[in-house]
């Protein structure tokens, strides 16, 4: 089976890639801006798996970032150079996403000036904990690499604090939390690895101390956080015209960001009217001889309320996951909706503490310059919580939509995907990947499954429309929230009321949006781009048309943005 993925890719891209002239020229262009890229964002190469440069720290610096406008000025006059007309399909894609990047980076630092404000995106402890989970004590070569990148961190820190102005209360609570939480790389990770090594007894005394003075850095950065904690603060709300801006580059839809606001509002109209229709098939069964209320929101909620009380306990729920997985994988096999290689390792871990404080559950994964290694499920522990606020968490992660949180993490959803653009062959695509396509195609699958007979129950049916309306409503608040002045509570109602959230989940969700912009829009966006790419695909094809086929040649072409994807398929 392995064999026929990698024949079926291989097809593809020749019948993608043939007589066109320009493709050697670009692929070695490619490769340069590539490592030209890494250098420049050492962080962001460990993320994807490339240890190339792990012994550069960047500091972020008036320098550092003069240098990437600098870059962006560079690579924007060689793509110059190449013309479209002379490009397979496939680096015409890849074309128009460096474009696309180096226009994001070019946003961010002159415009967003997320650097002045977010006092989050300084954590150099997240940067070594990723790299230590590849480094084995005895390899004195990248021991030292990390020494090397060890020094640079007192000054990391003293930079960020220079950098920050005004800075929005929210990011601030969250900065102090991560950094404090993740200092334990400096105290105890790193220190044992040093003490493990082969390094001379001096060597070590030296990393030892860089420990201690990195440690005492990321003291003197939260303790600094934490005197900013009266204000004042800048609003966490980026406005209508900043936000369209990053929605249209990092989203990179078919939809502009009012536009895919409109449809998820007659979108959550849609599923109420499903769901209403659900709650009076289930009531008799559920409510015995309750009466109905006139209220279908409140009929629906009185449904889901009691199907919600069907969950794990807090100490199984890591477990619970871990068990579903391979029934997951079983049902898409037996059905042939997508080829799943299983050589690719998929583990369940607790939530590392430095990720903590923004998602329950996400993926990690290796990325392509690792593509033997984990991927990994990170799971938000609910130790330390107090009874009401693991009841509340677990009703919402009920035995329902607990398996369509496992299908959209994992099979077939972030997991496969993942390992797909992976094994693409541009790197482009999988390493500058599109984060809607990738969300989407994770809530594509929730619907996927369902159709296909996945536990198709009447209750299952209604808790993914519940589970439907989170995506949904994801678009709706974060627009409201930054473009509209939406306030806490209005969020607040609007999930437990209209997307039936428990209040736990309505709270998260107010957090993270309060927290991010933009990336909340992904996930019904970029599903709603694929369902209308499928509609569209079924139709070109008629009787030939294969679920299987359309899954893995969607997946073929990387994380790319969906509308390309479209034309790349359509044509």
């Amino acid at each position: 089976m392995r064999k026929y993925l990698l024949l079926f890719s291989a097809l593809l891209l020749v019948s993608c890639l043939k007589d066109r002239p320009g493709d050697t020229e670009f692929d070695s262009y490619k490769n340069s801006f590539i490592d030209a890229y890494w250098k420049l964002n050492p962080e962001a190469a460990v993320a994807n798996g490339n240890h190339a440069y792990d012994s550069l720290l960047v500091v972020p610096n008036a320098e550092s970032r003069a240098k990437m406008l600098e870059f962006v000025e560079n690579q924007r006059e060689k793509l110059q150079d190449f013309d479209p007309d002379d490009l397979s399909t496939l680096n015409k894609i890849d074309c128009e996403l460096l474009k696309n990047l180096l226009a994001q980076i070019e946003f961010s630092v002159k415009e967003l000036k997320s650097w002045q404000w977010n006092p989050a995106e300084y954590n150099a402890c997240g940067q070594f904990s990723e790299i230590l989970t590849k480094v084995d004590a005895k390899n004195t070569k990248k021991v030292n690499e990390l020494a090397y990148r060890l020094q640079f961190v007192p000054e990391y820190y003293a930079v960020a604090r220079e950098n920050l102005k005004q800075v929005t209360k929210e990011h601030l609570e969250l900065a102090i939390a991560q950094n404090d939480a993740a200092k334990a790389v400096f105290t105890t990770d790193l220190p044992q690895l040093f003490k493990n090594s082969t390094l001379s007894k001096n060597q070590k005394d030296k990393n030892l101390k860089a420990c201690e003075a990195a440690a005492k850095a990321v003291t003197a950065y939260v303790k600094f956080l934490e005197g900013k904690r009266n204000g004042p603060f800048r609003s966490f709300r980026l406005g209508t015209d900043l936000y369209a801006k990053k929605f249209d580059l990092e989203i990179n839809s078919t939809f502009s960001s009012k536009e895919i606001y409109e449809r998820a509002l007659k979108h959550k109209d849609s599923l109420h009217a499903r769901m209403y229709n659900l709650a009076k098939e289930l009531w008799p069964k559920y409510m015995k001889n309750e009466v109905m209320p006139t209220d279908k929101l409140l009929a629906i909620r009185k449904v889901i309320d009691v199907l919600s009380l069907d969950h794990v306990k807090p100490e199984e729920f890591q477990s619970a996951i871990e068990k579903q997985i391979p029934e997951l994988e079983r049902f898409v096999r037996e059905k042939q909706l997508i080829y799943i290689d299983s050589t690719k390792p998929l583990v369940v871990r607790k939530e590392p503490a430095y990720m903590a404080g923004v998602a329950g559950a996400s993926i990690s994964s290796p990325g392509p310059y690792d593509i033997e290694g984990n991927t990994y499920y990170n799971v938000g522990s609910l130790s330390g919580w107090d009874a009401a606020r693991a009841e509340s968490y677990l009703r919402e992660y009920n035995n329902y939509t607990l398996q369509i949180l496992n299908i959209h993490e994992a099979i077939p959803g972030h997991y496969a995907q993942l390992v797909y653009s992976n094994q693409s062959k541009s790197l482009v695509k999988s390493l500058f990947g599109n984060g809607a396509m990738i969300e989407g195609w994770a809530v594509y699958t929730e619907l996927m499954m369902l159709e296909n007979g996945y536990k198709a129950t009447p209750e299952m049916w209604l808790m993914y429309y519940k589970w439907n309306l989170r995506s949904t409503c994801n678009t709706i608040i974060d627009v409201g929230i930054h473009t509209k002045n939406w306030s806490e509570k209005q969020v607040i109602d609007l999930l437990t009321r209209e997307a039936f959230q428990q209040t736990a989940e309505a709270e998260g969700k107010w957090k993270r949006a309060t927290l991010s912009q933009v990336q909340l829009c992904s996930y019904y966006t970029g599903f709603s781009d694929i369902v209308d790419l499928r509609a569209a695909y079924r139709k070109k094809m008629g009787d030939k048309f294969n679920l299987k086929q359309f899954h893995e040649q969607f997946l073929s072409y990387g994380s790319a943005p969906v509308p390309l994807i479209r034309t790349a398929m359509l044509e």
